[in-house]
């Protein structure tokens, strides 16, 4: 028992210890954005786009990729900057994920470079991360903050070129995660339909956010571009694919294990075990000296 005690003892400090740093020290290590993304979205939906020869709408089932990387060179321990690239066809002959301007199947094609706050997720606008022909972004981009709450938050809108409001509305379930769903209202804001033709956009979005990683689960969009005449030139209704969603409730449910393991179960584990190694080294000391 002499040699007994003792060892409780240090094992007691020691678990003690490492569950009292796990608890303060891993958030803020592990629930930043990864310096390493490079995740492809896939989208599909339908396309009422206006037919210039005839001046009629012509509907199209149509599908887009979106393609994000982390450009690690210049990202640091608090930023993390991304290029994006998307692509919207016409879904008719097998296209590639995306073609050139002289094929009739393409809607719209961009290009976009931003940065965001690891911990908020909200968009940073500094040449240390960006280009200086970047546009400035406002708000949240891909992603939601670790931890999200039940509130409104800025949202950037490439489209009307600002940040919008993106309200919580409720919670539901998809694949069984349980996610938040924000709601964005677009109305009538002016923009560029084509180089020296203006129009206005209209834009009705649904997100839907697991609150433990701010990952995007899931989005709904049904947008409208129309000439300043009135003269609609674009109805869309664009969704993540099923595939996408099964894809990213499963990585976000094996995020969620990673977290929880490092940031819950090791600093409880570390705390109550060391507390109870303690106690015990305690009771067994007092015993001790009482036999004596």
């Amino acid at each position: 028992m002499r040699k007994f005690v003792p060892v409780l003892f240090g094992l007691g400090g020691f678990l003690l210890v490492a569950g009292l740093v796990a608890a303060l020290w891993a958030p803020g290590r592990v629930e930043k954005t990864p310096l390493d993304v490079n995740s492809t979205t896939r989208l599909s939906g339908q396309a009422q786009k206006l037919n210039t020869a005839s001046g009629q709408l012509e509907s199209n089932a149509v599908k887009a990729v979106s393609i994000t990387k982390a450009d690690s060179k210049v990202s640091d321990g608090s930023v993390v900057s991304f290029t994006n690239s998307s692509c919207l066809v016409i879904d008719t002959g097998n296209p590639p994920a995306c073609v050139d301007g002289k094929d009739p199947r393409l809607v719209s094609a961009s290009t976009d470079v931003f940065a965001t706050n690891r911990a908020t997720a909200l968009s940073v606008n500094s040449g240390k991360y960006l280009p200086s022909d970047a546009t400035p972004h406002q708000g949240l981009v891909n992603k939601w903050p670790f931890n999200a709450q039940k509130r409104t938050y800025p949202y950037w809108d490439g489209t009307a070129g600002k940040a919008v409001d993106a309200a919580y509305k409720r919670t539901t379930t998809l694949r069984g995660l349980q996610v938040y769903v924000y709601e964005v209202s677009v109305s009538r804001a002016p923009i560029d339909i084509a180089e020296g033709i203006k129009g206005t956009y209209d834009d009705s979005k649904q997100i839907f956010v697991d609150p433990r990683t701010g990952t995007i689960i899931d989005q709904k969009d049904s947008q409208q571009r129309a000439l300043e005449s009135g003269q609609k030139v674009l109805d869309l209704k664009l969704d993540f694919t099923d595939q996408q969603v099964a894809a990213n409730v499963k990585d976000t449910q094996d995020n969620i294990k990673q977290l929880d393991l490092v940031t819950r179960t090791v600093p409880l584990v570390g705390i109550v075990g060391g507390l109870v190694c303690l106690v015990l080294a305690t009771v067994l000391l007092v015993l001790r000296r009482r036999r004596a």
